[in-house]
């Protein structure tokens, strides 16, 4: 990938003291501290660690996950020296949950999103967003540019593309049936929260790697569902993006991305990584051969250092040409 000029100069972040590096031991790890934040009209709980005056990453989970979810992530990059907030975002635990479908649009979920910056006293972030998450992150690329330093995509493709390749490819189609069910009110919860979660609980176990989800971690996400409305909400996710994307427009992401794959992943199918990367004037993608859906789980140290790495590269003056990219295989 090349540049038309010299990168600026990115400023440093403030390294804090050494701390220790392990995923946090549960929600009430003493590494963290909680606060209610308002944004877009809807109040936000955010877990939050390192340093104040650190550049701000905004770290924004998937379904049916919440803030915990990046548990080996914070860690690293706190000690970094990033200020990390990790939002529940609307619909999901301790965070609001309007009522209407139509309030888990993509543009008012983005707009959450952007809204924690400026609430964070930041003039631009580095947003991280994993599955529904990357979505939104996506979608912010579009809709708020000018926030965003740098965006870094965990196993998710470009909302257009996903519903583009549902329609035209078979095989992903095939993996996309859970979606229509979701979008059976009344009837998709009571079977996501059959048997007080354990049945979500266990799906969940099924599409990532053995080990990874350890049954006293899975009873803090069952926790998070049993928040009153939180399954509904959750799911109106899935049934917004049915009956109220916003109308199409040509797809150029400006601001620089990373992409990190996991090729297992049991509901994406690999090309529409590449395929998402192509949209960006300055992206590019690393694939994990042994990962899937749950990457930053499934390989945490090399996914953390892929995350650390990208953002202490230069910010770039002028992005490369349309369409420039990198792609790399590890092991």
């Amino acid at each position: 990938m090349t540049n038309a000029a010299a990168p600026a100069p990115l400023p440093q972040p403030e390294l804090a003291p050494r701390e220790d590096l392990s995923p946090l031991v549960g929600p009430n790890d003493p590494r963290i501290t909680h606060a209610a934040v308002e944004s877009n009209g809807v109040l936000l709980h955010v877990a939050q660690a390192g340093p104040t005056g650190g550049p701000l990453v905004l770290l924004l989970h998937g379904f049916p996950a919440f803030w915990y979810d990046w548990r080996c992530q914070i860690p690293a990059l706190a000690a970094a020296g990033y200020r990390v907030w990790a939002p529940d975002q609307r619909g999901y635990n301790s965070s609001d949950k309007p009522h209407p479908v139509r309030a888990y649009n993509l543009n008012s979920l983005a707009d959450d999103a952007a809204g924690l910056i400026t609430a964070a006293g930041a003039q631009r972030a580095t947003v991280i967003g994993h599955d529904w998450g990357a979505a939104v992150a996506w979608w912010m690329a579009q809709r708020h540019p000018q926030l965003l330093e740098r965006v870094a995509i965990l196993n998710t493709p470009h909302p257009r593309l996903l519903l583009r390749k549902i329609v035209t490819s078979l095989r992903q189609a095939r993996r996309s049936t859970y979606i229509l069910y979701f979008q059976l009110p009344g009837i998709a919860e009571a079977a996501l929260g059959a048997r007080d979660g354990l049945v979500l609980a266990e799906n969940i176990k099924r599409t990532a790697r053995r080990g990874v989800f350890s049954d006293a971690e899975l009873e803090h996400y069952r926790e998070a569902w049993r928040q009153p409305g939180a399954l509904r909400a959750m799911l109106n996710w899935y049934r917004a993006v049915a009956r109220f994307l916003p109308p199409a427009q040509s797809i150029r992401i400006q601001p620089r991305v990373q992409v990190i794959w996991g090729r297992r992943d049991f509901a994406l199918e690999a090309d529409l990584a590449q395929e998402s990367v192509a949209l960006c004037d300055d992206g590019r993608l690393t694939y994990l051969a042994s990962a899937g859906h749950w990457v930053h789980l499934e390989e945490p140290d090399e996914v953390n250092r892929l995350l650390l790495d990208f953002l202490a590269e230069p910010v770039a003056v002028q992005a490369a040409p349309a369409g420039v990219g990198a792609i790399a295989a590890q092991p």
